[in-house]
């Protein structure tokens, strides 16, 4: 495999106490694997959600993926200096934020600039390890950080990398009396080499209505050159995209949530059907719910299981049809709730209902207010927690279905394995042995 070769930058960032990092990879555990109804293993799962600090995830897969990864889209906390609240209520009035009842989200608050720039720094650098000779990342900043980030992205990539610094814009409410309003991004596009994928063809915009009638009225409109005004034009590097507002069908709650089609047009860009698209500051999984939708396998990283569990929940509700597994470092692997269970048993028939989730937060709802989600392994082996009926709470509704049956098909001891998720990202496990006649 031809090396690909990176132009020295002509500057270098330096800043207070830059220093190489010291980490270690993380310890890995599979914890569940996830089936779609009627789905049986063995399979092939083309999704990877992991729970755990994201440099000792990238760390610890990076024997496994190094120059593997298609595209990486990167969007980490912005240099705020801000702590973010995720939404959890419903039913709640939109234009009154002062009742909203949340729940802490992810913190962008660092002791300086410095501190900041050595979290980001071999993030980078390690994953520009983990792209694909073809491979393509896009960092997502604001005015914060992205002229820093730009200075590190030349000394990691070189110089000659940058394709594209795109600026998203969007409209919405600011605060700023004394300047101009902040309503754009910056996305910075970096390529591991020179080839690299770019499909024209899959982000075709059409041509604004003005062009198509100039130059049906003038022959001579744009210098003598047509284009093909039926297939459309290649986007240009500024892009509106609105946000994900409070009513938004999108909307999740979870903060500084992206669109799906700002991550559509830059999977469809810079990946193929079959690719490895990854995001290891994951969010609330807007990479991962529009990677699958479109065929691609995806990696999905956040330190956060509150995070960890609005990905999970986002993708059962897009009924998902390809399995995938979720990872967790062992130091990760809590249970801050205790799900109570009703059994009962017909024959080779099994009734399950979820009667109750205990909490330790002394704030939390009366169930089953409090319940996002909850599934049965019906067979647990007290290991690999398998998945293979699930219900989930949809966003903003009330109502979520606590009762769940299951139809043997072979006598034997058989172990249930319950797990319940609550809205403050908590996750329950119970267990219930039950014996299936011959």
């Amino acid at each position: 495999m031809k090396r690909s070769r990176r132009s020295k930058p002509f500057a270098r960032l330096e800043w207070h106490r830059r220093r190489e990092s010291e980490f270690k990879p993380a310890s890995l555990q599979l914890d569940t694997e996830v089936y779609p109804r009627d789905v049986q293993p063995p399979v092939d799962f083309t999704g990877r959600l992991i729970e755990g600090d994201n440099l000792a995830v990238m760390t610890a897969i990076l024997t496994e993926l190094e120059g593997q990864i298609d595209l990486i889209y990167m969007d980490p906390p912005f240099l705020t200096g801000k702590a973010y609240s995720a939404r959890i209520g419903r039913g709640e009035d939109s234009r009154r934020p002062s009742e909203w009842q949340t729940t802490s989200g992810y913190q962008d608050t660092w002791r300086d600039g410095a501190e900041y720039l050595d979290m980001l720094f071999p993030r980078l650098d390690i994953m520009r390890r983990l792209l694909s000779p073809s491979g393509t990342i896009y960092l997502h900043l604001d005015w914060h950080a992205s002229a820093y980030a730009r200075v590190l992205m030349d000394e990691i990539f070189g110089p000659n990398r940058l394709i594209n610094e795109i600026v998203w814009i969007y409209h919405g409410p600011s605060p700023i009396r004394r300047a101009f309003k902040r309503k754009h991004d910056t996305i910075l596009v970096y390529t591991k080499s020179k080839d690299y994928t770019f499909n024209a063809d899959a982000v075709r915009v059409a041509y604004d209505p003005s062009t198509v009638k100039t130059f049906s009225s003038s022959p001579k409109a744009g210098f003598g050159k047509v284009p093909d005004l039926e297939r459309g034009k290649v986007p240009e590097d500024w892009w509106y995209f609105p946000v994900v507002a409070r009513l938004h069908k999108e909307r999740t709650g979870y903060p500084t949530q992206k669109p799906e089609a700002l991550m559509e047009r830059i999977i469809l860009a810079s990946s193929n059907p079959g690719d490895i698209v990854a995001d290891f500051f994951c969010g609330s999984g807007t990479t991962a719910v529009v990677a699958d939708r479109l065929d691609r396998q995806w990696i999905a990283c956040d330190n956060s299981p509150l995070a960890i569990q609005t990905i999970y929940r986002r993708l059962l509700l897009e009924n998902f049809e390809r399995p995938f597994t979720i990872w967790r470092s062992e130091e990760d692997m809590q249970y801050a709730i205790k799900p109570q269970i009703t059994v009962s048993q017909s024959g080779s028939s099994i009734h399950v209902a979820l009667d109750d989730i205990l909490s330790q937060e002394s704030e939390s709802e009366p169930f089953p207010a409090d319940l996002n989600m909850w599934e049965v392994d019906w067979d647990f082996d007290g290991d690999v927690f398998r998945s293979h009926s699930q219900a989930v709470r949809m966003w903003r509704e009330e109502e979520i279905d606590t009762q769940m049956e299951h139809t043997y098909q072979q006598p034997g001891d058989y172990t249930l394995g319950v797990r319940a998720f609550d809205n403050r990202g908590s996750l329950g496990h119970i267990t219930h042995q039950t014996t299936i006649p011959a």
